[in-house]
């Protein structure tokens, strides 16, 4: 991390019970006082600070673990996670004043079309559909057309919530998934705190590697979460060749459930869409709004097999009951509306052309930088935290790249959705300044 963070005394756990020691040790966690890799008392010691059994803090302990915010480490006890469950979000750090965020992944405000709520329905009555008809008719076509299956279409607040409910409608605690390395964040944070683990595959540009998802099943992963494009953070998208690869890998495994994220499906318009949906028996292919047409929308619409698309639904109904037939109609009028699709073409050109200049300035300077799609660049660098700090003190706030990684080499990410290219030659140049200071050639 670039930021100073409490000293490990700094923090006083508190509590006279597991639940409440558990609680406090969370409370710091979430506070930032016990940062990502920050080690907790032994539990005797802690114990005997609280005046408690050592049992109710090793319950404490088990209690944290069970709800991914600490792992057991071996001899170096017990630790907080590096993705811990109870984290915000979006992680991040305070950014001076006057710096530019290229930390933040949301969209650029200026390229979202407005929401306009059209005339229709304003209240929907429990027993209605759970997806409007003519809504549920333009999905169809629009996912149609791509190449997914769409007998089974269903809704859901955003991506990271169809994740969790694909998840939940087939594994049991303790099962591991597959997960990409680098892969977004909120994946790795989501797992442990449904008793899941993960299992990091390595990532190229053409997205999962066929030796990473083959290495992955032979130990047996319940579940495979790959991302179809726009990949974050490294851009990554996969291939048509790269889809064949490893839909013959998962096809000798039919019972492995598949999630397919394609949530930069919009502003990725130029990659065809080589899906992996039908390639075993259990599959969700999720296609989200939030990139293209903002984040407050949280809907995302699934396409899946009859099993899988009947415990989602079945949970949401549960739940939350169904995504707001005004969100719905919001959608329909975004998906369908011409004026619109023009401007999110522009906003897809707009992206990739901040994408491609910075690419091409950093190779200039001798710089690796992966970024095919989407609206991140993943730039290996030797030292994460030194370039974020070199990039912080220069004026440029960057994503370190444990944020992103499990065992995969360290690199920064940068988001080119709020980066104007008058901006990229002095990021470039900035960024080949750091490297040099710190004996790096920008060659990893």
């Amino acid at each position: 991390m670039v930021v100073q963070t409490p000293s490990p005394a700094a923090y006083k756990i508190s509590g006279r019970g597991a639940s409440q020691i558990a609680a406090s040790i969370e409370a710091g966690i979430a506070a930032g006082d016990l940062p990502p890799g920050q080690a907790l008392p032994p539990i005797r010691d802690l114990a005997a600070d609280l005046g408690v059994n050592p049992n109710t803090v090793s319950a404490a302990y088990r209690l944290l673990r069970d709800r991914g915010a600490v792992e057991t480490a071996g001899r170096r006890g017990t630790r907080v996670r590096a993705q811990p469950a109870t984290a915000p979000r979006n992680l991040s750090f305070p950014i001076p004043a006057g710096a530019k965020d290229l930390v933040t992944g949301d969209p650029d405000r200026r390229l979202l079309p407005d929401l306009v709520f059209p005339d229709g329905p304003s209240q929907r009555p429990y027993a209605a559909d759970a997806m409007l008809p003519e809504l549920l008719a333009t999905a169809r076509a629009r996912l149609g057309a791509d190449g997914v299956p769409v007998g089974d279409l269903l809704l859901a607040f955003g991506a990271g919530d169809a994740i969790d409910r694909a998840l939940s409608a087939h594994l049991r605690t303790g099962d591991t998934v597959a997960v990409e390395d680098p892969g977004w964040g909120a994946v790795y944070r989501l797992l442990p705190a449904m008793n899941l683990t993960a299992v990091p595959v390595p990532v190229d540009i053409e997205g999962m590697t066929p030796a990473g998802l083959a290495a992955a099943l032979k130990r047996g992963v319940r579940a495979v979460i790959i991302t179809s494009r726009a990949q974050n953070p490294t851009g990554a998208a996969v291939s048509a060749g790269r889809a064949e690869a490893l839909r013959a890998l998962l096809a000798r495994h039919p019972d492995v459930l598949v999630i397919e994220d394609d949530h930069g499906a919009d502003i990725t318009r130029h990659h065809r869409l080589h899906t992996l949906a039908g390639a075993t028996e259990h599959w969700a292919h999720i296609r989200s709004l939030s990139k293209a047409y903002g984040p407050d929308l949280r809907c995302a619409v699934v396409a899946a097999d009859g099993t899988t698309g009947g415990r989602m639904a079945g949970r949401l109904r549960l739940g939350a009951g169904w995504v707001s037939q005004l969100i719905q109609a919001q959608v329909h009028r975004l998906w369908t509306d011409e004026a619109v699709e023009a401007q999110i073409a522009e906003a897809a050109r707009a992206y990739t052309e901040r994408r491609d200049t910075l690419v091409a300035a950093l190779a200039a300077r001798g710089i690796e930088a992966w970024g095919t799609t989407g609206i991140n660049v993943w730039i290996p660098v030797p030292e994460e935290a030194v370039v974020v700090s070199g990039l912080l003190a220069a004026g440029w706030a960057v994503a370190p790249g444990a944020w992103f990684r499990v065992d995969s080499p360290p690199g920064i990410r940068i988001t080119v959705a709020q980066l104007d290219l008058a901006d990229v030659e002095p990021l470039a140049d900035a960024l080949a300044a750091v490297l040099t200071a710190s004996g790096s050639n920008g060659s990893v």
